[in-house]
């Protein structure tokens, strides 16, 4: 086993923060031999618990769960900050065009290596995340998180029209695909496969009918898709699939809608959408650097509140601006004071760390096993410097209470904050 001495962060089962300034963590193999939290509390309640224990003592350090990520694309990797006038220009110009490249299985590979080095340069331990059409892409991504001893859940898009040449797939091969991809990776060592259609435009009534029901013969296995992001989107879905309600029930309609779902955006809802997330027990991966890159608009978070269904926070790279869990934490604080159909919303600095940490694991289905720092969780966890910068030196000085610190690393924090990152209980380092 191993301990270590600093302040520490986790979250009781209400999204509460619970904090040591003089804390212990515990670390040591569970019965499956996993790495996990053996106990975490005060100094002064536990040390003298574990006779014979090394700690390692981390003076003006702040433990803390690994970020989750609840929506990312990997194969996006080199797409951040490219100029367009919206959405469907961004994909047309840009994405398309760069995802055509992942045929490569070398190619797919060297992203994949940069990608999660950078996840976890951010602090980010699990995430979420789209590969390409090319089944090769999700082999590359997984074999590189499986070298790290990561979790991760990703999964092959699906997108058999409106696409061009070199992204879009053929709907029977797609799914024997999907299928294959899930037997081969889905529950090997720390991975998991998600069904991936694209969007309901990029996919044909075929397609998402057979995504449905691989969702059904594999109910253990996540979907993840995009949903009311953009409104010429919205518009467009609607003309393909009239028969719907909204666009949130055309995934309804093929049964893609359930526990393990997760829908990035989920902004231009009405309050049956919000019913219809609550009532499937699916979850929004709130993206609000993409959102205002690409003019999408805001994330409704009065509406959640008011009729309750899961969310979690996502970068949603690379539509969004920065791998940074603390860019993404501070552009929802932004979104939550101005883009609520009840202005003012002010989301507390421990519920923003919440939705990035065990509210996105609850969102998963993985509440207990990420995001937190609990006994029994598994051992990802962050060593953070809250003096890491000069100015945030100055800032953290003058803390007078949890909530100022948690936002004046949300405010003024970067990638120079993560002093360390474990991944499974070892010290992860770039392959």
């Amino acid at each position: 086993m191993k301990a270590y001495r600093a302040a520490l962060l986790r979250f009781t089962d209400d999204g509460s923060a619970v904090y040591d300034e003089d804390g212990l963590l515990l670390i040591g193999p569970g019965p499956d031999g996993r790495q996990r939290v053996r106990a975490a509390g005060s100094w002064s309640a536990l040390s003298g618990n574990f006779p014979g224990v090394a700690v390692e003592h981390l003076p003006g350090r702040l433990l803390a769960p690994g970020f989750i990520d609840l929506h990312v694309h990997f194969p996006q990797t080199d797409v951040i900050g490219s100029p367009a006038e919206g959405l469907l220009p961004w994909l047309e110009n840009y994405t398309f065009p760069h995802e055509a490249r992942f045929a490569d299985p070398a190619y797919a590979q060297g992203v994949a290596q940069i990608f999660l080095d950078e996840l976890l340069r951010h602090g980010v331990t699990t995430p979420l995340t789209f590969a390409t059409s090319h089944p090769a892409s999700v082999d590359a991504l997984m074999t590189q998180a499986q070298a790290r001893g990561m979790r991760l859940v990703a999964g092959k898009v699906l997108q058999d029209r409106h696409s061009p040449d070199g992204v879009r797939d053929e709907t029977e091969q797609s799914l024997v695909d999907t299928e294959a991809l899930i037997r081969r990776w889905h529950g090997t060592d720390r991975l998991g496969y998600a069904i991936t259609p694209r969007f309901a435009p990029s996919c044909t009534e075929a397609q998402l009918r057979g995504a449905g029901e691989l969702a059904s013969k594999y109910p253990d296995v996540w979907i993840q898709s995009h949903v009311a992001e953009n409104r010429d989107e919205v518009r467009w879905a609607r003309e393909l699939f009239p028969e719907a309600r909204s666009y949130l029930a055309i995934y309804d309609g093929f049964g893609l809608m359930r526990e393990r779902a997760i829908y990035a955006h989920c902004i231009h809802f009405d309050d049956d959408d919000r019913a219809l997330m609550r009532v499937t027990g699916a979850a929004a991966a709130v993206s609000p650097t993409s959102n205002l890159f690409l003019g999408s608009g805001f994330f409704d978070y009065e509406g959640a509140r008011r009729v309750g269904f899961r969310y979690g926070l996502a970068s949603d790279v690379g539509g969004g601006t920065s791998f940074s869990p603390f860019h993404t934490m501070l552009a929802a604080y932004c979104v939550g004071r101005e883009g609520q159909t009840k202005p003012g919303v002010s989301l507390s600095p421990q519920h923003l760390w919440w939705q990035h940490t065990a509210g996105a694991a609850q969102a998963l289905g993985l509440d207990g096993t990420i995001g937190n720092l609990q006994p029994g969780a598994e051992a990802d966890f962050l060593v953070l410097d809250p003096k890491a910068t000069p100015l945030l030196a100055r800032k953290v000085a003058n803390a007078r209470n949890l909530d100022e610190l948690l936002f004046s690393l949300i405010v003024l924090g970067d990638d120079r904050v993560v002093e360390r990152v474990y991944v499974d209980g070892q010290a992860a380092s770039p392959t």
